[in-house]
């Protein structure tokens, strides 16, 4: 962890922006399922949670009114830098998209990297479930999926294995810990079940 802490807008600061910018409620869980995956990942590292969480609560705030490749996530970048956001966050947000070029060289980066996709797509399984309840997806079934390239077509699937790849983790370990992370907050992200 590191001894220099750095002064950025708080967790309150940051959910107000995201809520500026995102209005769909799909996509606010998203970032909040992201913003708790993130912290689990941060406090399993030994970094720093906070700067992680709002990280991933953060990654995709501009999207809804930026969908483009060509403004999402550069928008953003630059409202989080006019609000003191710091390079850090920026920087691993910018490299969550593939297409920016910007290298993910930071554990925090490749952290948010890891979990971003298959964050989504364990919602996609659990929501297919009869029970609609993150309680009852198991890897193998997340697995078994991932192969189904029909299924959630629009999860990039390179994207999860490069994830997985460049944080240098066991694949079902991952995917365990994701799932894990997400029954935590099962209710707030919609994921107890019908």
């Amino acid at each position: 962890m590191s001894d220099q802490k750095q002064s950025y807008p708080t967790r309150d600061e940051s959910w107000e922006l995201l809520c500026e910018y995102t209005k769909s409620d799909s996509l606010r869980r998203h970032a909040l399922a992201v913003e708790h995956i993130m912290r689990r990942l941060a406090e399993k590292y030994g970094e720093e949670p906070d700067l992680w969480g709002i990280t991933g609560l953060l990654h995709d705030f501009d999207y809804e009114k930026y969908p483009t490749a060509e403004d999402h996530p550069y928008q953003g970048n630059k409202i989080l830098e006019e609000k003191g956001y710091p390079e850090e966050i920026r920087k691993a947000i910018m490299g969550h998209a593939d297409y920016t070029g910007v290298p993910r060289d930071t554990l925090m980066a490749k952290a948010l990297y890891s979990c971003d996709e298959l964050a989504g797509f364990i919602f996609a399984v659990t929501y297919v479930r009869p029970s609609k309840s993150i309680h009852e997806v198991k890897v193998k079934s997340v697995t078994k999926k991932l192969k189904q390239k029909s299924f959630a077509a629009s999860v990039n699937r390179e994207e999860v294995e490069a994830g997985i790849q460049e944080l240098g983790v066991e694949r079902s370990e991952h995917i365990q810990f994701i799932i894990d992370a997400l029954k935590e907050k099962a209710e707030i992200l919609g994921l107890g079940g019908i």
